[in-house]
């Protein structure tokens, strides 16, 4: 049990990576990104790109793509969804929709349906021995820490710094905070830029970690949406613990039963989406 706690941990590190800009999206702009887990396999697949045109050194292939990853969300925001906003949510919807859409059938064009992962010369199975009988991957460990870095940082960005304001401020009133001198419509710019470095984050470590397909966008989109449910819409450390919760609870069901899981999994989330649909932390900053 104690092995099966530690790897849904490590599992929800991961979940924790796929959540953050889907909760951090819809924290400022009250925006549901359905294309989520399709930009985190376009990210996986700009760095699998990447190793081939430029050669085998993937950490610095991914971080070359994280500034790409910014640009382009912050042109996606500025000069697409922007023009989605307002009270009726079904625009953004439809439109992240379409882009999920295309964004698969781009990939399988241009990669065609073959799974594929991104070589880290051995380091997704190397493991760390916890006494004679739990192994834990040093991969997943990353991870983890990835994870806890990034959400630690975007709760110091809301809290300390001046973006963090404006953030919050375009998000409780939008009139307001243009009254005072904010253009929310950069507000909201830069926080899906940043939404989009976490996806490219998300992405390349996924593709570290397994293989990825162009169809797997809509089930990583899931365990997202999960997870920001679980934990709390616009909650980072919500998004983090409901990420665990998803996390435990799958390994759990895949100890009971392998074809249990992911299925346990959903259980919970409807449990939680029926009990408490605020989730179990919902925001409060």
């Amino acid at each position: 049990m104690l092995e099966t706690i530690v790897q849904g941990v490590l599992l929800g590190g991961l979940y924790t990576l796929f959540a953050l800009g889907q909760s951090l999206m819809f924290g400022v702009m009250r925006l549901t990104n359905t294309a989520q887990g399709d930009f985190i396999i376009l990210g996986a697949f700009a760095v699998i790109a990447g190793t081939s045109l430029f050669g085998d050194a993937p950490l610095l292939i991914s971080l070359a793509v994280l500034p790409v990853a910014f640009g382009f969300g912050y042109a996606l925001q500025r000069y697409v969804l922007n023009g989605t906003l307002g009270k009726d949510p079904l625009p953004s919807l439809v439109v992240t929709f379409g882009l999920s859409i295309v964004i698969q059938n781009l990939l399988l064009e241009l990669f065609s349906a073959d799974p594929r992962s991104i070589e880290t010369g051995g380091l997704n199975t190397q493991g760390l021995h916890l006494g004679e009988s739990l192994s834990v991957g040093v991969l997943p460990l990353i991870v983890l820490a990835v994870a806890l870095v990034a959400t630690g940082g975007l709760q110091w960005l809301f809290a300390n710094t001046s973006l963090g304001r404006s953030f919050r401020a375009v998000s409780d009133d939008r009139e307001i905070a243009e009254l005072m001198g904010l253009d929310a419509k950069k507000v909201y710019a830069l926080a899906t830029a940043i939404a989009f470095v976490l996806i490219a984050i998300a992405g390349a470590l996924q593709g570290m970690r397994t293989t990825v397909s162009p169809s797997d966008g809509p089930l990583l989109l899931l365990f997202a949406f999960e997870a920001v449910i679980i934990g709390g819409m616009g909650s980072f450390w919500g998004t983090l613990a409901g990420a665990m919760i998803l996390g435990i609870t799958q390994q759990i069901g895949f100890r009971l039963d392998p074809g249990w899981g992911i299925w346990v999994g959903h259980l919970v989330f409807l449990g939680v989406l029926v009990l408490r649909p605020q989730g179990l932390f919902p925001k409060t900053r």
